[in-house]
């Protein structure tokens, strides 16, 4: 009777270990798609984030947008208030950015100061007014221990049929070039 008792608890700590194990690799997927300072989508958890929500909008022939939002002055902000500033006020432009956000919205971090958002079944206008909407509430919230206010400028673009990610992007950053040049703090459209 001794043995099957053995038996029974090699097979429930096998199990408690495979259970470790799994949520360890759990993790370790997690990991490697966010960004570990914001904790917005790196640009690999991003890409696969895109390509479901671009075929599934191919299969509705729902519109899907895309922003590319540039923190404006942020290389100024690490000037003058050091880089712990500068982490600071990524970590609160996503940490106000997704307080806005829907749940189907997708954010993540495209490179230095730059973010992307992937706004599902949303058509230009209405991206347009969600983006500016977010301006105004990154306005009104502070950055915590420097008190700084942010701002950012964004191209909006709705992804057209048969058009790649890089295409989508490289017009949705035109249109920020564009937003910035015009003075910072705007949401311009492609």
């Amino acid at each position: 009777m001794a043995a099957p008792q053995a038996t029974m608890l090699e097979l429930l700590a096998a199990e408690a270990r495979i259970a470790d194990l799994e949520h360890a690799l759990r993790t370790a997927q997690a990991a490697a798609v966010t960004d570990t300072l914001t904790g917005a989508l790196n640009r690999r958890g991003f890409d696969q984030a895109h390509d479901r929500e671009a075929a599934r909008s191919r299969r509705s022939g729902s519109p899907l947008a895309l922003a590319l939002i540039d923190l404006d002055d942020f290389k100024h902000l690490n000037d003058t208030l050091g880089h712990q500033a500068g982490d600071e006020a990524l970590i609160h432009l996503v940490r106000t950015l997704r307080s806005a956000l829907r749940p189907s919205d997708i954010l993540g971090r495209f490179g230095g100061e730059e973010f992307v958002l992937m706004l599902p079944d949303t058509g230009l206008e209405e991206a347009v007014t969600a983006l500016t909407r977010f301006q105004r509430q990154l306005a009104d919230a502070r950055v915590s221990g420097s008190g700084v206010t942010l701002s950012f400028s964004a191209g909006v673009v709705v992804q057209a049929y048969g058009e790649s990610f890089r295409e989508a992007i490289e017009r949705a950053d035109a249109a920020t070039y564009a937003a910035k040049r015009a003075g910072k703090n705007r949401v311009f459209s492609g």
